[in-house]
Formats: C-alpha cells, structure tokens, sequence
C-alpha cells in the first residue's frame, strides 16, 4: 500500500525523467487516474509516443533505465508488435507504473480516460483526439473478435463430457471459463470497458449476486452440476438483455439439450 502523496511524487519525477528525453514526443495518462485513483492500490498507466516507428525500441530502453534507476523492485518488458512495447515496473510498496511504447502514428484509443500530459509537438493531441473521435463514432466501442455464445455452449459441452469422466479439475475448468463469458457480455451491457477491466465490484449488484452464488461450497459433482445449471441461466438471462449480442437458435436449443 502507498499514499497518494507518494504515488504524486513518483508520477511527478518519472514524468519529469521521461519527458526530458528527444526520444520521447508525447506522454499519455490512461485509466482511472485520469480522473482520480480508484484508491490507494491504483497503478498508474501511461503512453509513451515516439515521434518515428524506428524510435519505439531505442525508447522502450530508455524508459526501462529510467525506472532502473528510480531503484524499481522488479521490471518486466512485453512486445506485442514489432513497434509496440510495454514496461511493467514495481516501485516502493508495490506500486506499479504500466507503460506502453507507442509511435506516433499508431495511436489508438480503448477508453475514454486519457489525458495527454506531455506534447512537444501537438501532433500527439491531434492524434489523440483523431482516435477519441472514432472511438466516440464507434457503435460497438469493445469488440469481442469471437462468437461469445459459441464458446460459452462450447464449453458448457466439454464441462459435461469431463464430469462424466470424473475429470472434476478439468470440469472446474470449463466452469471458470463460462463466467468469464458471462462476465464479459455483463460488462458490455454496462458499457463498461473491456480492456483491462478490474473493477468487478461496480456491476450491478444483482448481476454481482447471481454471479458468487454460482461458486460451489463443495467440490462434488453434484455441487458442479448446480453450479452450471445457474450459469446456463445466468449466462441466457445476461446475453438477452444484450442489444447486439445473441444465441442463434440452434445453439439455444443444443445448450437446453444438455444434461446437466
């Protein structure tokens, strides 16, 4: 745990380190902090844009001496494209900066809670707010990318084929899968975003409710065989209240087929 004050101070310094650099053209603040921390356990998440593509590198090591040197307990580097990088740095007490190396021109928007902190240029506002606007346009603002009733039947299929086998770890498996479906369209349905959401605690409470009651009081099977029976529900009652989202009918009849 870290106070706000520390928290303050460390934004305050690594911004002053990073911004100091030619590398660096913009830095942008994500997330809650955008609008004020969460609470005393909120990481700070940031962008970092670099003015050419060929610059994302060379900036994904300056940014990780820079916190190297502000003495982090541990940093993790991730590559998620050939020019996109991310630095994960554990500070005092835990806190923890989420950094992202972003050239210029790949810019995108996920959430509205951004907030450009440094622009040497203006470009970086200019492109931030080029991509707000699309965000903004977008009619399906978090796109899954898959059929979600597809997996959640998919799954509720070999939940059954693996409690027949006794397999009940595999069985427990599938189960956590299938909230994590119904958790996702619930998320959708609140118009929240999917993109690294943590903060479970402020869906509805009835969904919040419905969802625990879903987790058994013993591992057997006949505990796990209730424990997918109110899924099933939960999960059809979930997808319906969805405007975009739905089960084609023979789905809905394959899932109502079950045995369980």
């Amino acid at each position: 745990m870290y106070s706000s004050e520390e928290r303050n101070s460390f934004f305050d310094n690594i911004i002053e380190k990073l911004e100091a650099s030619k590398l660096v053209e913009g830095i942008i603040q994500l997330g809650s902090g955008v609008v004020g921390y969460t609470d005393e356990h909120s990481d700070i998440d940031l962008m970092i844009a670099t003015s050419e593509i060929k610059d994302a590198e060379v900036t994904k090591r300056f940014a990780y001496q820079t916190f190297n040197d502000f003495n982090s307990l541990y940093i993790k580097e991730k590559q998620f494209s050939e020019e996109i990088f991310l630095i994960i740095a554990i500070m005092e007490n835990h806190l923890e900066f989420n950094v992202s190396i972003v050239p210029r021109d790949l810019l995108t928007v996920r959430s509205p809670l951004w907030k450009v902190i440094t622009d040497k240029t203006g470009l970086v506002t200019e492109k931030m707010n080029v991509e707000n606007k699309k965000f903004k346009d977008n009619p399906e603002k978090y796109r899954l990318g898959f059929d979600i009733s597809f997996e959640f039947v998919y799954c509720f299929l070999s939940f059954e084929k693996e409690l027949k086998r006794n397999n009940l770890i595999y069985a427990l498996k599938m189960l956590e899968q299938m909230r994590d479906y119904t958790l996702t369209v619930q998320a959708l349905n609140e118009k929240k975003k999917l993109h690294q959401l943590k903060a479970y605690n402020t869906l509805e409470p009835s969904f919040i409710k419905a969802y625990l009651s879903t987790y058994p009081n013993k591992i057997t099977r006949e505990k796990l065989e209730a424990s997918a029976r109110q899924l099933r529900e939960l999960f059809t009652d979930t997808i319906n209240q969805n405007s975009t989202l739905s089960m084609e009918n023979a789905l809905e009849n394959l899932l109502e087929q079950t045995t369980v």
